[in-house]
Formats: C-alpha cells, structure tokens, sequence
C-alpha cells in the first residue's frame, strides 16, 4: 500500500516522539531547547498532515488511524517525561492521560455503534494549549530572564480544564447520538 504524503508527515511525528523523550532524559540546557524544537516541529506536523490530506483528498482509513494515534503518543510520553523530571505535577498529567484514553475508548464504542464522533473545537482547543503548554515545560530553564516554566504549568492547568470540559462535551455528544439513534430504531420496529 502507498502511503500518502499526509500519512508519511504523521509517520514522522511517532518518529519525533522517542527523540523528545531521550533528548529530555538526558536533559541539560541545550537538549531542552532542542527537545521543545523538536516538539514545535511535531506540533507543526500535526497541523500539516490534516490540512493536506483535506485538500489534496488524501483522507485514508490508515490517516485516520494514525493521526489521533501520533497525538496522544506524543503528548502523553512528553507528559510523563515531564512528570519524570518533577516539571510537571503527576495529578494533572494523569488527568490528562486518563481523558485521552477515555474518549479513545469511547470512540471504539460509537464506531461499534455506528455513530460519528468527530473531533470537536472543544477537542482541538485542549490540544493546542497542551501544545503551548508543552512547549514552555520542555525548555524549563529560564529564558531571557522569563519563568517560562510557571508559564507552561498555567497552560497546563488551562488545558487539563479544557480537557475535562471536552470529554464532558464528547459524551453529551455521544449520548444524543445514542439515544436519536435507538430512538429511531424503535420507530422504525413498530
């Protein structure tokens, strides 16, 4: 099967994944700025690989797959890497962790259900502040006299908030869905 470009661009940010891990397991000044490059790099590709296989028409079942896979990867190993380090706070991040697993879950359910989940703003807004809140946490040290760090933790408390508001709105989403749908089933019985 001949991967799309969309795909190839998603490939590459699991490839970018255990790099950021290493680079902040042997953290030091330099490999975190390289590091939090390295994640801005990921954090680009997943805005790329979703605009091009939009307009180029390159969706495929595989992107599908892979695109939502390649977030939560990323996202979740840098997480618990900062956790490792004591930059982040473990209560958050297992939140955090816990919301991406359960909409994951709940979404295997909906599509045994038939039912459409699509990424929502709510959804899309939780990612970009893990992102901005990421960033900030991967450099650590202070940067042009800035606390970047307290920076990245605000974001962190704002998108952990995000996150449980998006997973509230993914399962009042699915519920309607749910509920319009075996609703229509009886209908169609009697």
């Amino acid at each position: 099967m001949m991967l799309t470009l969309a795909t190839k661009i998603t490939l590459l940010r699991i490839i970018i994944v255990p790099l950021v891990v290493i680079l902040l397991y042997f953290e030091n000044p330099v490999n975190c700025i390289l590091a939090t490059a390295f994640f801005a790099i990921a954090g680009i590709t997943d805005w790329m690989d979703g605009y091009i296989a939009r307009n180029q028409h390159m969706v495929t079942n595989i992107g599908k797959f892979l695109d939502p896979l390649a977030d939560k990867l990323l996202i979740c190993a840098v997480l618990i890497m900062l956790v490792d380090k004591a930059w982040a706070p473990a209560w958050v991040v297992i939140i955090i962790v816990c919301r991406e697993l359960i909409i994951t879950g709940l979404r295997t359910i909906a599509i045994d259900e038939g039912i459409v989940m699509a990424a929502d703003k709510y959804g899309k807004i939780k990612t970009v502040l893990q992102i901005a809140a990421i960033l900030p946490l991967t450099l650590h040290y202070e940067t042009f006299g800035i606390n970047v760090h307290l920076i990245g933790t605000v974001l962190l408390y704002l998108s952990m908030v995000m996150a449980l508001f998006s997973c509230f709105n993914y399962f009042r989403a699915f519920y309607k869905q749910f509920c319009a749908k075996h609703e229509q089933a009886k209908d169609g019985t009697k």
